[in-house]
């Protein structure tokens, strides 16, 4: 089949990249417009634009694709289209360009988690599955039918980055499965179930600032849920540290831990054994953190360099919107 790929972040390249592999046809390519770097000092291009390129695909970048892109699309005269984390609204004039319309690979079980964060937003809520929808796109935020649904299990202390990368292959093989329902004329629809659905927002820094007074599994669940990004924060004496990976303890906290406060560095805490944190129901191993202007470390190793100490306190309340 002729496929116009429309793809942004690295979760959408596996799908590309299989796509190309296989008998189908990419007659173009469609992913958001450059933007520059967070610190502004230059232009970064996209992963899926920086495959295109790499493999001479036809490449397209359109500001609003339901104003710029119509024409351009209409003559390519696709028979699908299908859509990874493109990151805009189609119109429905869009969405009537190709003769199967457009069909979505979106990264959980709808109608669970539809929107910007589904899967941080599963490691956030401490589920143990998720999975990956193949759905038929329509006006509306991720509403359409379901073609195709897989499950997975979330591992204990999985990151967003692991889970979207183990998400990514498993959508990419259920995207040819789904094309080859359409050429067979096989496949199927299924209306999402309303009642069940629920709706993420995007995960903004603001949201990842850790409150030492909630629940062991809460804190670590928000930093396994914002690394790679947006990054879990902290306040360490004036400075933002951000943490990357926790464990939840594997021993009982003794008298003298329990009446320390939330945030608080315990005192069994070293370089040999790890760094153990109170939290508002007990402990919780601090695996890898970076401190300002260093690198990211195993955390006891800044124990060993005496950057950190038991009875050192990291404090909830901080505003890192600029850090």
């Amino acid at each position: 089949m002729k496929i116009v790929f429309l793809g942004t972040p690295e979760f959408a390249v596996k799908s590309l990249e299989l796509l190309l592999k296989s008998k189908h046809e990419i007659v173009a390519v469609v992913s958001q417009p450059d933007k520059p770097s967070e610190r502004g000092n230059k232009i970064v291009f996209s992963p899926v634009k920086e495959f295109a390129l790499k493999h001479n695909l036809k490449l397209f970048q359109f500001p609003k694709i339901s104003r710029d892109g119509v024409e351009d699309l209409k003559s390519l005269s696709p028979d699908i289209m299908v859509t990874v984390a493109y990151g805009q609204i189609l119109s429905q004039e869009v969405l009537n360009i190709a003769k199967f319309g457009v069909i979505n690979v979106h990264a959980s079980l709808l109608p669970k988690y539809r929107g910007a964060s589904p899967i941080q937003t599963a490691i956030l809520n401490g589920d143990t599955e998720t999975g990956v929808t193949i759905m038929q796109t329509e006006i509306g935020l991720d509403t359409g039918d379901i073609i195709l649904q897989t499950k997975t299990k979330i591992n204990e202390n999985e990151t967003y980055g692991e889970l979207s990368d183990r998400l990514s292959d498993i959508g990419a093989k259920l995207l040819l499965e789904a094309l080859e329902k359409f050429e067979t004329d096989t496949v199927t629809f299924t209306k999402q179930k309303q009642i069940y659905a629920t709706t993420t927002k995007k995960v903004e820094k603001d949201d990842c600032v850790i409150n030492w007074e909630k629940s062991t599994r809460e804190i670590k669940n928000l930093i396994h849920a914002a690394n790679p990004n947006p990054i879990a924060r902290t306040l360490f004496g004036q400075e933002a540290v951000k943490i990357y990976r926790a464990r939840e303890m594997d021993f009982e906290l003794n008298d003298e831990c329990q009446k320390l406060s939330p945030g608080t560095i315990l005192p069994v805490s070293s370089s040999k054994h790890g760094v153990y944190v109170r939290t508002g129901d007990g402990g919780i191993e601090i695996v890898e953190m970076q401190l300002p202007g260093g690198k990211i470390l195993q955390a006891k190793t800044l124990m060993n360099g005496r950057k950190i100490n038991a009875y050192d306190c990291f404090k909830s309340i901080i505003t890192i919107s600029q850090k």
